[in-house]
């Protein structure tokens, strides 16, 4: 029989362990099934261009995993039971029709959906936008978490008149790349940024030199050491009860896992994170592989990986590489994380790349300017690249499944680039 592999969740991570897992292992052994409520694969690191009115590149996953064995299942995961091994998908289209006869006051009965056993599952979920809680959030902010809120976001933008006031709030890289590409493309609206510290103060000095360069020429007004406490349809109050004009609030203050893993018996943390080993795996039900977002991995100096494209495409990397070792009987190899650079995009035609530590701390050395934003597209074009490729550089022989004892180890280290 088979091999059983499930992969839930079809972006940068999940996509790229199914890609490699399908280079690694042979198709007569393994069945590798990849379940996706989207039919084609999202550019996360670009949403906020979306949201500006610009056309991205349609990538459909027929076309990137033809000929792999991957089998691509449309479908939204609404629960996984990790103890029979089994997860509960509900189809796309069902799910969204429920919901219309539910607005027309019909009624209607419950979608119908299957459940899909695994062998071995491979959770890749990751994170949407984190309210905190914060009062009005979520009825009046908009989010570019995810395609759809981009889109919502898109739509609302394109009605705004001149002058109307544009509030983004959050001061890291999504909110910095978000407030620098609407002021960029809509110079006739009236763009803030809320920080809750200094306007790019994890940076290094040239770094945050440059930040307040363009910010200021793109005419953005910056609300630093700003707690934003309630958010109304036309203004934001921040936690002093200055009241800030806001005809769209954008929310950009950070990222909360998908709550599925939470409602299962598998091990997680406080935030809802899948704990796992330097496999990917979990500590709690070894047939299961964390990845991305969704995982809680400790990289240098026993620092939590921080949730992003950089951290999550080199633990899908090592989720696929440790399923195929030991599968066939290999050496299970641990990559170990590690960061270069952060790469911020500033609008189309600036850029930023701050060099950093290992454990993601700023150093004196940045790139600055156009140069950094050929740097960063090229990051994003590779980013995407690399989920349709994702053995290219490595021993993607195919191996056969063997019943065999597996070699614990360490393997090469994986460069994060952005």
């Amino acid at each position: 029989m088979q091999h059983r592999i499930v992969v839930i969740g079809a972006g940068y991570t999940g996509a790229t362990a199914a890609g490699r897992l399908a280079k690694r292992l042979h198709s007569d052994d393994v069945a590798i099934t990849l379940v996706n409520a989207e039919p084609d694969f999202v550019e996360r690191v670009r949403l906020h261009q979306l949201a500006v009115g610009q056309s991205l590149k349609p990538r459909p996953f027929s076309e990137m995993f033809a000929g792999t064995g991957v089998t691509l299942k449309l479908g939204r995961v609404t629960g996984v039971d990790a103890d029979r091994r089994t997860v509960r998908v509900v189809a796309v289209d069902g799910a969204a029709g429920a919901k219309g006869l539910e607005r027309e006051g019909l009624g209607y009965e419950e979608p119908s959906y299957e459940e899909l056993e695994y062998d071995t599952l491979v959770y890749a979920l990751g994170s949407g936008w984190n309210d905190h809680g914060v009062p009005g959030t979520a009825e009046h902010a908009y989010e570019i978490a995810g395609r759809p809120g981009a889109l919502r976001l898109r739509e609302r933008l394109a009605g705004l008149g001149a002058g109307q006031p544009v509030v983004v709030v959050g001061g890291g890289l999504t909110g910095v790349e978000a407030a620098t590409e609407i002021a960029e493309a809509r110079p006739d609206l009236d763009v803030a940024l809320a920080v809750r510290g200094g306007l790019g103060d994890w940076l290094s000095p040239k770094g945050r030199g440059h930040l307040r360069k363009v910010v200021d020429k793109l005419g953005i007004t910056v609300h630093e050491d700003t707690a934003v406490a309630a958010v109304e349809a036309d203004h934001v109050t921040t936690s002093d009860g200055a009241v800030v004009p806001a005809a769209v609030t954008v929310w950009t203050a950070g990222f909360a896992v998908h709550p599925i893993a939470q409602a299962t018996t598998l091990e997680v943390n406080g935030t809802g994170q899948i704990v796992v080993d330097r496999s990917m795996r979990s500590v709690s039900h070894p047939e299961v592989y964390a990845i991305g977002d969704a995982a809680m991995v400790m990289g240098p100096g026993d620092k939590p990986l921080r949730m992003s494209c950089a951290s999550g495409v080199p633990t899908a990397w090592q989720a696929a590489d440790a399923i195929a070792a030991r599968l066939t009987g290999a050496k299970v190899p641990t990559t170990p994380v590690r960061y270069f650079n952060q790469c911020i995009s500033l609008g189309r035609k600036e850029g930023l790349i701050q060099y950093v530590t290992a454990d993601d701390r700023a150093v004196s050395a940045a790139l600055t300017g156009r140069v950094a934003a050929v740097y960063k597209e090229l990051i994003c074009k590779g980013a995407a690249w690399g989920v349709a490729n994702p053995a290219v550089g490595t021993l993607a022989r195919r191996r056969r499944v063997v019943a065999e004892p597996v070699r614990e180890g360490n393997g090469p280290e994986v460069k994060a680039a952005a």
